[in-house]
């Protein structure tokens, strides 16, 4: 039985083969961090805004090139350009035209993904994404974290729950696939928001869902929260069961892009409870049928 949908099994489908993401440094910077917005960003930003996995020095031609070399070793002939690091809507119209443009090195690029904040998708910005979707396929990624909208300003998000929303139903009108990150063990949320923020994804129709778990990274406001003993993450069982609970109020046609967060291997304080990434999706796994349970199990909840 499938438990959820994995993004694994849903590129395949769609694309008819193996498809690998390329992660890609724009060069962004965020208005939460720049003064725009904010200063410092989000309490568990670290300073390479989740950039830590690029080849953030080089341009962004060479970057796709370099990587789509590297997995085409191993026999991978799709791939996805994935701006990731920071808010990579954050600069003028034809500055962004030219650094996407620059990712499509060629056509075995099926899939332009963009990341960025709900607050940084103005019309304007959607207009450039659907010329683009005339040549590839194109999805935005958004950072929503959780519906506790007094939790969104605890972790100085610097936007609220109804630009989130706002901007979600304006990519989704355009017909662009929508993926929103979600942190499950935020210290201020509790089960109850975490089950509000499954339905409030399902109810808006999103396309996928990026679980986090969340961890700390040095010289962020919540490493010195951390070790004050202001904040407390919650055990690994505890966010296993968020995970499960979360997955049985989503909708079953939503795709689960990830799990649990892939956290730096340096500068962290604490990450994932000293376990890999793939230890704790196999217990999350396990747990789904041990239980006998699966994404979507409580979804009856809409008048749809």
């Amino acid at each position: 039985m499938v438990r959820y949908r994995k993004l694994s099994d849903h590129l395949k489908e769609r694309y008819g083969e193996r498809v690998q993401r390329i992660v890609i440094f724009g060069g962004f910077s965020c208005p939460n961090r720049d003064g725009t917005k904010g200063t410092g960003g989000c309490i568990y930003c670290d300073a390479t805004g989740s950039g830590f996995t690029t080849l953030m020095k080089l341009p962004i031609r060479e970057q796709v090139l370099r990587m789509k070399e590297r997995y085409e070793k191993r026999g991978i002939r799709k791939f996805i350009a994935y701006f990731q690091a920071f808010s990579n809507t954050y600069a003028s119209i034809d500055e962004l035209r030219k650094k996407y443009e620059e990712a499509l090195v060629d056509d075995s690029i099926v899939q332009l993904s963009v990341s960025t904040r709900p607050d940084l998708v103005p019309e304007e910005v959607l207009d450039l994404l659907e010329e683009f979707k005339r040549k590839v396929d194109v999805s935005v990624e958004l950072g929503l974290q959780t519906a506790n909208y007094r939790t969104l300003r605890k972790i100085n998000r610097g936007h609220t729950l109804a630009e989130f929303v706002d901007a979600a139903v304006r990519v989704k009108r355009r017909g662009m696939e929508l993926v929103v990150h979600v942190i499950l063990n935020l210290p201020w949320d509790d089960m109850e928001d975490v089950v509000e923020t499954a339905k409030l994804l399902s109810a808006l129709d999103v396309d996928g869902v990026k679980l986090h778990s969340l961890y700390v990274v040095e010289g962020t406001k919540l490493a010195e929260m951390y070790r004050k003993g202001e904040i407390e993450i919650c055990s690994l069982e505890e966010y296993i069961e968020r995970v499960i609970t979360f997955l049985e109020y989503l909708s079953p046609k939503v795709v689960v892009h990830r799990l649990v967060a892939d956290p730096p291997k340096e500068g962290t304080i604490f990450a994932n409870w000293g376990k890999s990434k793939i230890e704790i999706i196999n217990m999350i796994e396990k747990e789904l049928e041990r239980r006998d349970t699966y994404q979507g199990k409580r979804f009856d909840y809409l008048n749809r």
